[in-house]
This record gives structure tokens, sequence and C-alpha cells, in this order.
């Protein structure tokens, strides 16, 4: 699985991989300044204390940046830039100064010399500022693209789902009329509700809500297959408080309808169950497979859009599974329980 994408731009800063990548950049900027031209003193000597300027310039400043991280979070990402290029030179003049403070007696540098090492940390430190700076407003902008990208292919996805369940309903309630019409006000109002959260476009939801909308829906299929649908909930006295993308697990529950209940003469029964673990909610709709012995795959519109919209909300920490145990299809949804 992919790591959760940050939901802040300093949130980055807080991973091992970006520690020990701003450290091994550190040790290049070190060999760089012990390489430069113009270096009277020994150079293992000035490579050694320029790396330990270096590192504790850049330690500092992931320190300062955490320590301020919750006023941080109010602003602008553009200007969370500004503000750490700012900690990054205030970094170096303080541990600059500590350093010659500390430890001028030790290191045989003259005077001039920790001025030029000085003046040379400064715009080291300036100039990556500025080239990070640059990189992180490229790669901050290429990143809103692509989440604006990926809203739009997830509503084009729910565009489709809609009028998949919402053409099956209107064909149930149709033939209630006829049937049975003293349901119809029944069948209207789950109607109404399955309306209501197709319409109101990609939104996050609970999993208790989204639960609701599957039982409405079935409700209504109930209405239709009669006793050919039987429906078997295997849910918790209390619904993990997780969030799902509304009309995440209803598709699924439509799916093992059309692919299972629907195929079979005399129907069958469709297991709801929700279990949890310490760290994920699991939820399996299962359903009898058709009687050739084979599950219709469809166009996986349902159970495509489902699983795109669970890994978009938990940064690929969520998944939606399928698979075939004898003669039950099993669709399994994983959520993570803290949110990415």
């Amino acid at each position: 699985m992919t790591s959760p994408a940050p939901s802040h731009p300093l949130d980055t800063l807080w991973q091992a991989p970006t520690i020990i990548w701003a450290l091994v950049a550190g040790e290049g900027v070190s060999i760089i300044l012990a390489l430069a031209p113009g270096i009277s003193q020994d150079r293992w000597v000035y490579f050694g204390l320029t790396s330990i300027l270096v590192q504790w310039v850049l330690l500092l400043s992931l320190a300062m940046l955490y320590l301020v991280r919750r006023p941080l979070v109010r602003l602008k990402p553009q200007s969370v830039a500004y503000v750490a290029l700012c900690v990054l030179l205030l970094s170096t003049w303080l541990v600059g100064s500590l350093t010659w403070l500390l430890l001028r007696d030790l290191w045989t540098l003259e005077r001039d010399d920790w001025q030029s090492l000085f003046l040379r940390l400064t715009g080291m430190a300036l100039a990556m500022g500025l080239l990070g700076l640059a990189a992180f407003q490229n790669h901050w902008r290429a990143r809103q693209l692509a989440v604006q990208a990926k809203q739009a292919q997830l509503e084009a996805l729910q565009a489709r789902i809609r009028p998949h369940f919402l053409f099956n309903t209107l064909n149930t309630g149709a033939a209630l009329v006829h049937r049975k019409p003293e349901e119809v006000e029944r069948l209207l109002l789950d109607l109404a509700d399955l309306f209501r959260a197709a319409l109101a476009g990609p939104r996050d939801i609970s999993l208790e809500d989204e639960l609701a909308l599957a039982r409405r829906y079935l409700e209504i299929e109930q209405l239709r297959f009669g006793e050919r649908l039987q429906v078997d909930w295997q849910l918790p006295r209390e619904i993990p408080a997780v969030t799902v993308p509304a009309l995440s697990i209803q598709p699924l529950v439509e799916n093992a309808i059309r692919h299972g209940i629907e195929r079979r003469p005399d129907g069958g029964q469709i297991e709801i169950a929700v279990t949890t673990t310490p760290d994920t909610v699991i939820v399996r709709i299962i359903n009898p497979l058709a009687p050739t012995g084979g599950h219709n795959p469809g166009h996986h519109v349902g159970l495509n859009a489902s699983q795109v919209r669970i890994e978009a909300l938990t940064g690929g920490r969520g998944s939606v599974i399928t698979q075939q145990e004898g003669k039950r299809f099993i669709a399994t949804v994983r959520l993570p329980v803290s949110p990415g």
C-alpha cells in the first residue's frame, strides 16, 4: 500500500525519508564547502566543522517548524514556504553564532576564516532555500492540478453510477404501482433518500449513513423481489466512526443484486457484515453466484468507482477487493480507523 498523502505541506517534513534525505543533502553541502577554493585550513577539519554546522542547521530548522506547526496550519502553502525559508536562515545564524562562541578555541581558524565560513553558510542556505521554494511552488501547483483531475474523475464515475441505480428503482416503482400500490409511499421515501445522496455530488459521510443508504436500496429491492431476496445484516452494536465517500458501498450491494440474486430463479441471501480490528474496519458484501457458477462481471462501474473513491479518500490505505469463494462472491471493503 502507498502511504497516505499529506494533508498539509509540512506533514512531509516529519516523515523518515525526508529527514534522511535532508541529512544526506547536508553532507553534500559540507563536501562542496570543504572542496571550495580559498581554504587555508586542513580540508578534513574544515569538512568536519561544516558538517556539524550544516546538520545542526537542518535539525534545528526541522525542530522549529515542528514546534510552530499548529499556527502554520492556518497559513496558505505558499506562505508556509516563505516561513520555512526564514526559519532556515534564522537557524543558520543561530548555529553559526553558537559554534563560534563555544568552539572557536578548539579549531584553529582565524577570525576572517570564521566570517568567511559564516557568510558561505548564509549564502548556501539562502540559495538552497530559494531553489527549494521554487521547487515547492511547482510541486504544489502540480499536486493541486492532480487533485482537481482526480476530483473530476470521481465526479465522472459518480455520474455513471447515478442513472445505474436510479433507473432500477424507478422501474421497481412503476411495477409496484400495479402490484402493491400500498407500498409505493415507502418506496418513494426510500427513493428520495437515494436521490438526495446521488444528487448531492461527491462528498464524505459516516459509515453509518452509508449503510443506511444501502439499507434504503435493499428495502426497495425487497419490494421488487419479495421472498426471493433475503438480507442478513451482521453489524456491531455501534457502527465504527469512520468516513467513506457517499454511495461507495451501496453500488457494491447493487452489484450483489444484479449479478447474484437477479440471475437466480429462486433468489438468495445477501450478507452485509461489519467487523473491526484495532487499525481497520472491514465491510463484507456476500452474495450467491448465478446457477452457471460464474459471476457476470458486467461493466464494473460500481466496483471501480467504489475502489477509486475509497483509495482517494484514505490515501491508498483503504481498498475494495473482490473474490469468489465456493459458490459465493465476496466484496471486501477495508477502511483505516485513523484518518490519513
